[in-house]
């Protein structure tokens, strides 16, 4: 062992035990936004959690942990002091969060953790963190069980992620995982609830880790992870490939549908095979080589990318081979998988709630099991559509405030509104500036299904100050809208 490392690492048969003072306790005191109720935020409530200093007076921990927050403090080991920290970037996509703390007394006696390569399949992990059942620090030791692209519960996202059999509890979030030479190999942040598995935690490695890192040290703020704006269809079947007028010696995806609002839709088209990006050949299932003759899903080179950077996509269109070098962006998705701390917008007329719709929203609306409680024709939006321009968003009547200027339409709720006027809604700031500088004699708004909802423009606008009052809501609209 290099006697440089002798001091934050402590050798015990064989293995070495990572110095645990660099492991803290996070606190946190969240106040959510309030989806039925937009106008005003749900009761706050606290959580505790775990996180690590690592260079530069900076501690990491789970987005998750810090979400909605109005307070984060910290507890180092062995101290009875919290200190207040400040938030600097929240990863939503990756699940990080990176913390500072302004008192220097918090950094005394604190070696921040050095960070390992990606593990290997069996290597030994040690998971440092608080979880719940105790306030004094906790230890499990486990193995690299796989490493694939993992579905991010907090992110909705798909990106690298180590499978480790020690479990992770709640609390554990945001803690370190380190390797046999006790360097950090990862940070833990979710579990698999289910009957037939047992003991089975994931792991944000470190190629993730130092992505969200540089990214924050490149541009002062977190931009993100850039996906390609297309969906893709494997090419494993051999008639299928030789229709497509594919070589036996090639192989790549095919491009089903593009983004409209992406850069990719400039250059690339439907049909086009994908046969390789940025030189690396890609397979009929959409894996690339990955270390040790293992494989792995073509988005993993896409994750490596930063918003701004360039890759080289090539292509086989009608036999012919093409080469196009794209910019990537930050995609939307038409209905959102986070509202990125922003309060909800809404919309206020004769008792007429309007919202957009986003993945928070359908979640407090339906709870957890909102892929199957919501309105098909919304789930359908949310898994397979796309935005036809960059500002358009999904708007519906969340709920009718009732009163008798609205009798009749008190059932109707989360029904999308298409058009006001025979003018189509691209979204709820169009709504609102159409409905306030509407001068015909009544509003006409047109619903999904066929539905229409109609009201006398004057009586309408005059009866919504009094329905604002009766249910105390200090504004018509949300702040954004404002503006």
């Amino acid at each position: 062992m290099d006697t440089d490392t002798e001091e934050n690492v402590v050798a015990m048969g064989g293995r070495v035990v990572p110095a645990m003072d660099a492991v803290v306790k996070v606190f946190c005191t969240h106040t959510e936004p309030n989806f039925s109720l937009p106008w005003q935020r749900k009761r706050q409530f606290s959580s505790s959690s775990s996180g690590f200093v690592i260079s530069g007076r900076r501690v990491l921990t789970n987005a998750h942990s810090v979400e909605h927050y109005t307070q984060v403090k910290l507890k180092k080991r062995g101290s009875d002091v919290k200190y207040v920290a400040t938030v600097l970037a929240i990863g939503t996509e990756c699940d990080i969060a990176l913390l500072t703390v302004e008192d220097d007394e918090f950094w005394l006696d604190v070696s921040p953790v050095e960070f390992g390569e990606l593990p290997a399949l069996q290597d030994a992990v040690t998971v440092v963190g608080y979880p719940i059942g105790g306030d004094t620090i906790s230890v499990t030791s486990g193995v690299v069980s796989r490493i694939e692209i993992l579905s991010y519960v907090h992110g909705s996202t798909e990106l690298l992620g180590l499978q480790i059999d020690a479990a992770i509890n709640s609390g554990n979030s945001g803690g370190p995982a380190f390797n046999d030479k006790g360097n950090c190999v990862g940070i833990a942040f979710q579990s698999l609830k289910h009957d037939d598995a047992e003991n089975i935690g994931y792991v944000i490695p470190t190629p993730v880790i130092m992505h969200f890192i540089q990214d924050y040290e490149k541009n002062g703020s977190y931009t993100g992870f850039p996906i390609l704006g297309v969906e893709w269809q494997k090419m494993e079947n051999p008639d299928l490939r030789k229709s497509m007028g594919m070589k036996d010696n090639q192989k790549g995806v095919r491009i089903r549908r593009i983004d409209p609002t992406g850069p990719e839709h400039k250059v690339l088209k439907p049909s086009d095979i994908i046969l390789s990006f940025d030189g690396v050949d890609i397979a009929n299932d959409g894996t690339v080589p990955f270390r040790h003759g293992e494989r792995i899903g073509f988005s993993y080179l896409v994750s490596h990318k930063y918003t701004g950077d360039t890759a080289q996509i090539k292509v086989l269109r009608e036999s012919k081979i093409l080469k196009f070098n794209i910019k990537f962006e930050s995609h939307r998705k038409l209905i959102p998988a986070h509202n990125k701390g922003r309060p909800p917008s809404y919309y206020i007329v004769a008792g007429l709630v309007f919202t957009t719709v986003s993945v928070p929203y359908l979640r407090s609306e339906y709870g957890k099991e909102y892929g199957y409680e919501a309105p098909v024709k919304l789930l359908d939006k949310l898994l397979h559509e796309m935005p036809k321009s960059q500002d358009e968003k999904i708007v519906v009547v969340s709920q009718v405030l009732v009163a008798d200027i609205n009798i009749g339409y008190e059932e109707i709720v989360n029904t999308q509104v298409l058009a006001f006027n025979g003018q189509q809604v691209k979204n709820l700031k169009s709504l609102a500036k159409m409905v306030e500088s509407c001068t015909d004699d009544y509003l006409k708004f047109e619903l999904e299904y066929q539905q229409i909802m109609v009201l006398q423009t004057k009586t309408a606008k005059a009866a919504t100050v009094d329905i604002l009052l009766t249910h105390c809501i200090p504004s018509a609209m949300s702040d954004d809208l404002k503006a």
